[in-house]
Formats: C-alpha cells, structure tokens, sequence
C-alpha cells in the first residue's frame, strides 16, 4: 500500500483545495499512472480499505477513512527526549471529538471570560446539544435570554455561571437558565 499512502494522500490534498475528488483521468495525471485499469486497480484498493466510496451517480467522494490522520504515541511538552521509535496509529477527528453526530454543533468562542479553562477567543468549542448538565461541566447556557459559555456550578441550591476569569463576574439569572449543551471538546487553528 505504500503507493497507494501517496495516492491517497494526493487525493487528500486534491479534496482539501477543490472540496471534490477528480476524475480517473485527472487522478492517473496527478500520480503519473498512464493507464485507466492501473487507476482503476489503486482506486478499488482504496475503496476496499474504506478511503473511498463511488456517489449514486457514480462518482469518488470520501469514504470513512478518508480523514483519519497519523497520531503518533506522544510528545513531552517539558524538556525534550531521546526520539523513540514511534507506533503509528490512526484517528479520524471527527469520530474522536464528535460522540453523537446528530447532536453536535461547533461554536466559535468570542471574549475571554474562559482562558483559564484554556478556552480563547477565536476557538471552537464542540458542544452535544441537551438540556441537562453536571455541576463542574463547561456548558453554553441560555441565561436570561441570552447565551453564554461558562461552568455550571450550584451555590446555595440554585444553578450559577462561573467565569474562568477572575475579571468576570458569577452570573445568577434573574429570570431564566437553560443548558443548551456541554462542551465534549474543542479546537483551534495557529496561523
């Protein structure tokens, strides 16, 4: 399979800029095979491993596999080690920070009031839609009719929203607090 990695991975890089996968033609010019059956052979390889899969009308789109990434055992983020011999492994991000697809929505994070939870502005936070939540959970709450990204916590057996910043206040409804979700994970892109 190790042409195939490099024609799956020219596929990958091909979807990333043109958000569709090309035809048999363009993909034999992409990885310089000159022959239909040689393309035809890589691609029903590809589709066998779960890379790809062909459109109702006939056409490759992305299969399961398609976004699954190399993740390799760890690095120390204090001071630096011998390099190992590293175990490569697979993971799809979608599958590993989405628990419930149907349930899932992603919310870009504006202010500051959560940098000490390790949230900042700019981030996006993976939130599970449902309306019930545990005391401690980092959620986005509907609160008076406005929504809000903060922990949930319980003082004097009424629900409250702590900041993770100490130049914001604890917010206590007046009126009204809804869970709209809890966050299951987040992510955010260096330039």
């Amino acid at each position: 399979m190790a042409d195939d990695t490099q024609t799956l991975s020219t596929l990958q890089d091909y979807y990333a800029t043109h958000r569709v996968l090309p035809s048999y033609a363009a993909i034999g010019r992409l990885v310089g095979l000159s022959s239909k059956a040689s393309v035809a052979q890589v691609v029903l390889r590809l589709k066998g491993e779960g890379f790809l899969e062909s459109s109702p009308d006939r056409r490759l789109k992305p299969g399961r596999r398609f976004y699954e990434r190399p993740i390799f055992d760890s690095v120390r983020a204090g001071l630096p080690t011998a390099v190992p011999d590293y175990s490569v492994d697979t993971v799809s991000i979608d599958e590993y920070l989405v628990p419930n697809p149907s349930k899932t929505v992603l919310i870009t994070v504006k202010g500051d009031s959560m940098i000490d939870a390790g949230i900042n502005a700019g981030d996006v936070v993976i939130v599970e839609r449902k309306a019930t939540a545990d005391v401690g959970d980092i959620v986005v709450a509907i609160v008076d009719n406005e929504f809000t990204l903060k922990y949930l916590e319980r003082e004097r057996g009424e629900m409250i929203l702590k900041p993770a910043n100490k130049a914001y206040p604890i917010i206590r409804p007046k009126n009204s607090l809804e869970v709209f979700g809890v966050v299951v994970g987040q992510f955010r892109k260096y330039r």
